[in-house]
């Protein structure tokens, strides 16, 4: 048989009665886009997923790239993503991706397929123990029930749908992983000893599902709400105390937040020290209070002796920023409030006095109106305080930004400065760890345009990345731009992902920045010991990417100058498809010209301090 039937027509088989149920369910609990790796195990859910119109299927020859496309399709898409895969070290594979979901509240659904129980642990092939699997990294797991046509059995793997569906989303969203077992024949083949029950009649509700389209089991998440009337007010009584505040915002994924949070900054005259995967950058509304240059101008002693905080209130995970780590060290004594919409523990600094577990944007409004009502006695002295953070703000990223055209050669920085002129609004601008995300944090200075940022900055890990970026640009169906800036190391680990791109015509614009290794160890103290250093930090591989690009039938282009990668990102974006624009630089002139950088911003502080008069 070439396809499966329908449930109104006769099935031969019981699992596909019980499949059937379950991918029908499965869409009618939310589920749209499923990423399918091949395999023979997983034969019964591959060919109920492919017989279901209302499913998008994105096939993927490599498990592990297959897991992070689907990261990047559900963070882009705000809604779950199923993963599917065979029997095996296949299930293994996503692994890497799991991890970096769970840590960053992303909604996937694993579904692997498995040996029938008894074939476990005696040898057979293709048998592994796929029984939590993924450990602590989900949020739920299930040895789902083998296959039969029953009235019970179509009951509860409808309601096991509808329970791993929701809870994905449900606060805080992550991963679930279903491990389901079948028997041979994998095929719709008949099964004259084994007749299907007459299930339809006696039980429509388990052979059809619900009338118009309902879920078997419809399930409703409540948002963390509010904090009480009395801790509202105990907490901006606070805050009123306090004019030399800092709002720390982190990565976050929250439309919702920007405007309540702007108008709080706006209400406390704070700044904002936004990292670039807050989408706090760029916002329109967002000009006067947040800051994008702090990475650069908290490594200047003259300001941070200067500008000690009476509080800090941080949103969202841990900024990327190691001086502003720095900083909030420094000043421990200082009470932070940590904002956790997930109900986490979010505090790798072990610095926080006060964990609010609220939703973010009803706090920001119900403070903001509090504090709108009180006596405002200390305006005078909260609006200098945000004044010289604005001001050093702003003298920082001008003396960045005319530094940086006197560079001589290609700096790896001013690519991120680069592209916030050159990308159109609305665009999605992915990033790799270990430098390109810093560097964004230091040089990306959109202005008026939103561009959305993201990173998987949950692990921090280098694998994935390509394979996330594109499936971000499947959610958006190639209407808005994508581009990615990775390192080669990061690329090479990634290079199965660009079959996406082939396989489903994706288009993205990546900028390869190759500068032939690890380029963050030439910025820590391995660098200091250089006898061993290219061997076992620097790794250099001499690679030579342009036959991998076409390959893939990706367009390749190494630039040389500015110019060129202006050209290169415009015809990238323009034409679509996949381009790859390599930005050939060197690891020991990377490092130097960063550190002249800052030299660059601290003699602009020093002249400005000197003009008035401190």
């Amino acid at each position: 048989m070439s396809g499966i039937p329908t449930q109104e027509e006769d099935i031969a088989n019981p699992t596909y009665a019980y499949v059937g149920a379950f991918i029908d369910e499965l869409q009618r609990a939310g589920i749209q886009h499923v990423v399918i790796c091949p395999g023979s195990r997983s034969t019964p859910l591959a060919l109920a997923m492919a017989s279901q119109p209302a499913l998008r299927i994105w096939m993927h020859i490599d498990e592990r790239s297959a897991a992070f496309f689907g990261l990047g399709l559900a963070k882009q898409l705000h809604q779950p993503v199923a993963l599917l895969c065979t029997s095996g070290t296949a299930a293994a594979n996503f692994l890497p991706a799991v991890v970096e979901a769970n840590l960053t509240h992303i909604p996937l659904l694993i579904l692997t397929a498995d040996r029938p129980h008894e074939l476990r642990d005696c040898g057979a092939p293709q048998a592994i123990e796929q029984n939590r699997l993924y450990g602590s990294h989900t949020k739920w797991f299930m040895d789902v029930a083998l296959p039969e046509a029953s009235a019970a059995a179509l009951r509860y793997i409808r309601t096991i749908a509808n329970r791993a569906t929701a809870l994905t989303m449900a606060i805080p969203a992550g991963p679930v992983h279903l491990n389901l077992p079948f028997r041979e024949p994998l095929t719709p083949d008949p099964l004259p000893d084994q007749p299907l029950p007459e299930v339809s009649q006696r039980s429509p509700l388990a052979w059809h599902g619900r009338p118009e389209h309902a879920p078997y089991v419809r399930v409703s998440d409540t948002p963390l709400g509010a904090l009480a009337a009395e801790e509202l007010t105990r907490l901006a009584a606070l805050i009123g105390t306090k004019p030399r505040g800092l709002l720390v915002v982190g990565p976050c994924d929250n439309p919702a937040l920007a405007e309540p949070l702007l108008q709080m900054a706006h209400t406390l005259h704070y700044p904002v020290l936004a990292d670039p995967l807050s989408q706090l950058r760029g916002d329109p509304s967002a000009q006067s209070s947040v800051l994008t240059s702090y990475d650069a101008f908290l490594r200047i002693e003259s300001f941070i002796a200067q500008a000690e905080p009476e509080l800090i209130i941080r949103f969202g995970a841990m900024p990327t920023s190691k001086p502003l780590l720095l900083y909030m060290k420094r000043y421990a004594v200082c009470p932070q409030i940590v904002i956790d919409e997930h109900g986490g523990w979010n505090d790798p600094t072990q610095l926080a006095s006060e964990f609010i577990h609220a939703d973010p944007p009803t706090l920001c409004r119900a403070l903001s109106n509090l504090l709108m009502d009180g006596a405002e006695s200390s305006a005078e002295a909260k609006q200098a305080w945000l004044t010289s953070w604005q001001h050093t703000d702003q003298l920082t990223r001008q003396a960045l930004l005319t530094s940086m055209h006197d560079l001589p050669a290609l700096f790896e920085g001013r690519i991120f400065s680069e592209l916030a002129e050159l990308l159109p609004a609305e665009s999605t601008l992915y990033v790799g760890n270990s430098m390109p995300v810093r560097d964004l944090d230091t040089f990306f200075w959109p202005d008026q345009r939103h561009i959305r940022c993201l990173g998987n900055r949950g692990a921090n890990g280098i694998d994935g990345v390509v394979s996330s970026a594109l499936g971000a640009s499947a959610a958006t169906r190639n209407k808005q731009a994508s581009v990615l800036v990775i390192g080669d190391l990061s690329f090479l680990h990634d290079l199965n992902g660009l079959i996406a791109a082939h396989l489903h015509k994706l288009s993205l614009t990546i900028v390869l920045v190759n500068n032939d290794g690890g380029g963050i160890f030439s910025f820590l103290p391995q660098a200091a010991h250089p006898e061993h250093f290219e061997q076992l930090f620097g790794t250099p591989t001499g690679l030579d990417f342009r036959p991998a690009a076409q390959m893939y039938g990706g367009k390749f282009q190494r630039v040389k100058d500015w110019q060129g990668f202006r050209e290169a990102i415009n015809e990238g974006i323009d034409r679509g498809g996949l381009h790859i624009v390599e930005v050939p630089t060197e690891r020991s002139s990377n490092v130097q010209m960063h550190r002249q950088l800052w030299q660059a911003v601290e003699k602009a502080l020093q002249a400005a301090s000197v003009a008035n008069g401190r």
